[in-house]
């Protein structure tokens, strides 16, 4: 009961005031694996690429996004689109993270917020009257040409991979 009210609370957070707009050229970016290899958006050119921000590994919302990504993962790799998730977590907590739930695609140490910030998603948040900041839970799908296809700025966790794909269905081409 009560992992459920936390749940749904996570879920009612306002979304963020992103200043990127679908059609907007991705930020460039490059970060750190939980592999510690560095990466940038530009080695996915010609891709379809899902960047998910979540706020934290091991918390109710974040591990059921995650799961639902790695339950759908063998659905995105036949569309040939890269999942990569980021939060502000370091490379050893995200280890931990993918071998606690068998994640099949890459986590970003975004440790400085730089990639956050660079999407607009770093910012306030509030939580049972606590005001803090870290991420919102915003997730953009980058076409091949490395612009903005769709933007979900709010999020339900349980649902979200699968929704990514319905509306990538409906609108790839």
């Amino acid at each position: 009961m009560i992992a459920g009210l936390v749940l749904w609370l996570c879920n009612m957070a306002k979304a963020p005031d992103l200043q990127l707009k679908e059609g907007d050229l991705a930020p460039a970016f490059d970060a750190l694996t939980q592999e510690g290899k560095r990466v940038s958006l530009a080695e996915w050119a010609g891709q379809f690429v899902v960047l998910f921000f979540y706020p934290k590994d091991n918390t109710l919302g974040c591990n059921k996004e995650a799961c639902g990504f790695r339950d759908n993962y063998s659905s995105f790799i036949d569309q040939n689109i890269v999942v990569v998730g980021v939060s502000p977590d370091t490379v050893k907590s995200h280890v931990k993270f993918v071998e606690k739930f068998s994640l099949p695609f890459l986590l970003l140490a975004d440790e400085g917020q730089t990639v956050a910030r660079a999407y607009g998603v770093w910012g306030e948040k509030s939580f049972m009257g606590r005001r803090y900041m870290g991420n919102h839970r915003v997730t953009f799908l980058i076409d091949p040409a490395g612009r903005i296809r769709k933007i979900w700025a709010t999020v339900s966790p349980e649902h979200h991979a699968s929704e990514i794909l319905a509306t990538f269905s409906s609108t790839s081409a």
